[in-house]
């Protein structure tokens, strides 16, 4: 074979593991969708109205701060994808930058941890209001939801197959829910109708520290809507120049997602009573049924249960994956490695996920699962701004985006300040995350005495 044939231009593998490298096949336009995809979801069509009851009528206002609080972050994730673009995310800076595998475990344990309360809120989600606008209230919630986390497991153990290009279809349709919603706001506002006296009503029982403790609250609620962005680092080796391609794809799909965001709150609180936006599980539905426009009622709870089992689907994968990943780097026991034989998929972990997720639907509602996922990524979220910083020491060869150092200091400050008792977080979100972080390290430690054990460690 010639010099100029085919093998010529073969992927050659990789150094370290002797595998060829993933396809670089992802471009700034589908790096935009996929992060815009991965962060549209549960959180805007399922946690609005109890944003609402934190807030009052300046809905938006929770918003625009988690807004300016994912931008912060999203900056210090552009520079270290571009310094290290490996699909490891959180627990790959954790590890460079502190050097202490108990940390980068925790780290790694709460990136799944969080999956997994955003997809038990999802769960719930799907569950709730916009199921009973179909079956007419005749499905317990509670029971619906669990039913929902084992559906998924089953189809997560069967294999499932999505391209980025699928990934745009679903984005679309999920997407198009949210459009809905602001063309019926301009609608309203151009036909008289709304209240926009109640976008400027601030109530959080009381003033002063109560304010901003209460504004706080409604936030770390709020950001729940902006998690995902994060997950996009894992397609660092699978992007096409990752050191130019991703922080603009970052800062596009984060500004895009936060402009429907703020706009689906104000046209919210224009249309619907706060009282009412607050009592529903599926608040989005209350503003088309407000607006009189005649968009059939069903068909907009399709597409929202659509769009919170594409969040659920998503997290219980990345979950069971990163349990696997975990179990094969000899972190949490080999067994949880296994994978069934057919279907190539990590049967233990998948099992392992589920039955936490379920446990967690059995406990939990929407809005303290919803504060459970932004509690631990929060934590997450400042130690990996503070890992930029130290990692500033550490020089690479090629070029990339560096983040003006004002940007990771506020970005760890504001997350450390949303994630802490400052913003009236239910002392239940807590004792959740504590029980979560604590199974996983009962598992590291078994898992030492282990391979302690066997003279391994």
């Amino acid at each position: 074979m010639s010099a100029n044939g085919p093998a010529a231009h073969a992927p050659q593998p990789d150094p370290a593991s002797g595998q060829p490298p993933l396809k670089r096949a992802i471009g700034p336009r589908l790096l935009v969708i996929f992060v815009v995809g991965d962060i549209l979801g549960t959180g805007i069509y399922a946690t609005t109205g109890e944003v609402a009851g934190k807030i009052g009528g300046a809905l938006w206002l929770p918003f625009l701060i988690g807004f300016v609080v994912a931008l912060l972050t999203a900056a210090s994730y552009a520079e270290l994808v571009g310094k290290y673009p490996r699909a490891a995310g959180a627990a790959l800076y954790t590890q460079r930058a502190f050097r202490t595998p108990f940390l980068t475990f925790v780290v790694a344990f709460m990136v799944m941890c969080s999956g997994l309360s955003s997809a038990s809120a999802a769960a719930l989600a799907f569950g709730g209001d916009y199921m009973a606008e179909l079956t007419h209230g005749a499905a317990p919630g509670t029971l619906v939801a669990v039913l929902f986390v084992v559906a998924l497991a089953a189809l997560s153990l069967r294999g499932v197959s999505e391209s980025v290009k699928a990934n745009v279809v679903l984005t679309a349709v999920e997407v198009s829910g949210l459009l809905i919603i602001i063309g019926i706001g301009v609608w309203a506002v151009l036909s008289g109708d709304g209240e926009p006296s109640r976008l400027a009503v601030v109530d959080t029982g009381g003033t002063g520290y109560a304010l901003l403790s209460g504004v706080l609250g409604a936030t770390a609620l709020g950001f729940f809507a902006f998690v995902g962005f994060e997950d996009c680092v894992n397609m660092a080796e699978e992007t096409v120049e990752p050191q130019r391609t991703f922080p603009r794809g970052i800062f596009i799909g984060v500004a895009v997602t936060g402009t429907i965001y703020l706009l689906v709150a104000l046209v919210s609180s224009l249309l619907v009573p706060t009282g009412k936006l607050s009592a529903s599980s599926g608040p989005l539905l209350e503003v088309v049924k407000a607006a009189g426009v005649g968009f059939p009622h069903e068909l907009f709870a399709v597409i929202a249960l659509f769009a919170v089992s594409n969040s659920a689907l998503i997290n219980i994968m990345m979950a069971s994956r990163l349990c696997y990943g975990m179990a094969n780097e000899r972190i949490l026991p080999r067994g949880m490695a296994r994978v069934l034989p057919r279907r190539r998929t990590p049967v233990v972990g998948i099992v392992f996920v589920t039955l936490l997720a379920v446990g967690l639907v059995a406990t939990g509602e929407i809005a303290g699962l919803g504060d459970t996922t932004s509690f631990l990524l929060l934590c997450v979220f400042a130690v990996v701004n503070i890992a930029v910083l130290v990692l500033r020491r550490d020089r690479v060869a090629h070029e990339h985006y560096r983040a003006p150092t004002a940007l990771p200091v506020l970005g760890a400050i504001s997350a450390l300040a949303l994630a802490s008792p400052l913003s009236q977080r239910p002392a239940d979100v807590y004792i959740r995350a504590g029980v979560l972080v604590l199974i996983g390290i009962g598992l590291w430690g078994l898992n030492k005495a282990v391979l302690r054990w066997r003279g391994e460690d």
